[in-house]
């Protein structure tokens, strides 16, 4: 049993949430979000809140149990609040700057990166060596923030690169003569 997939998920208000068959949407001041849940899983809404149950007791329909109401969940925090994630370059010259809606960063490479945001990501510097991404889809912002990122990962000797704000880098002993 999931213990979690058994709780409903609230929907506060200022927030409209409906149900087409099994497609989710929801609705809120930051946006809207949809999200098809599979057949496996039995999604009512009632009493101002979202109730997710296994059609069958089959291990599959379990372990969707508790996801399919994780993505509600986060559907229904994203709309109200937002999600965020913070990106620190690390290096000596490594920048970024907006230019319009993209993202121009600079990385010690040869050229400048310019990294165009999906919809419904915004990307902010608020100083030259921070990036901040926000949104409502939880998954969106996370992959955008993963993409950046991938440009210059975090070396382990000096940690030089685009880390996440909360990473720690594992740093390694460099050569002994």
């Amino acid at each position: 049993m999931s213990r979690l997939g058994k709780l409903p998920v609230e929907i506060p208000s200022g927030v409209e949430a409906s149900l087409d068959g099994s497609t989710i949407r929801v609705k809120g001041p930051k946006g809207e979000l949809n999200f098809t849940a599979p057949s496996l899983v039995d999604v009512r809404h009632e009493d101002g809140a979202i109730h997710v149950n296994p059609a069958n007791d089959t291990q599959k329909a379990r372990a969707l149990w508790g996801t399919v109401r994780a993505q509600v969940k986060n559907m229904v925090h994203g709309v109200t609040q937002g999600f965020e994630k913070n990106l620190e370059l690390v290096g000596v010259g490594y920048r970024a700057q907006m230019q319009g809606a993209d993202l121009k960063l600079s990385l010690g490479l040869s050229h400048d990166v310019v990294y165009s945001p999906r919809p419904g990501v915004t990307i902010a510097t608020p100083k030259p060596t921070e990036i901040k991404i926000e949104g409502a889809d939880r998954q969106v912002v996370g992959q955008t923030a993963a993409e950046i990122r991938e440009f210059r990962p975090p070396e382990p000797y000096k940690g030089k690169g685009v880390k996440y704000a909360d990473e720690q880098i594992r740093r390694k002993e460099g050569k002994k003569k």
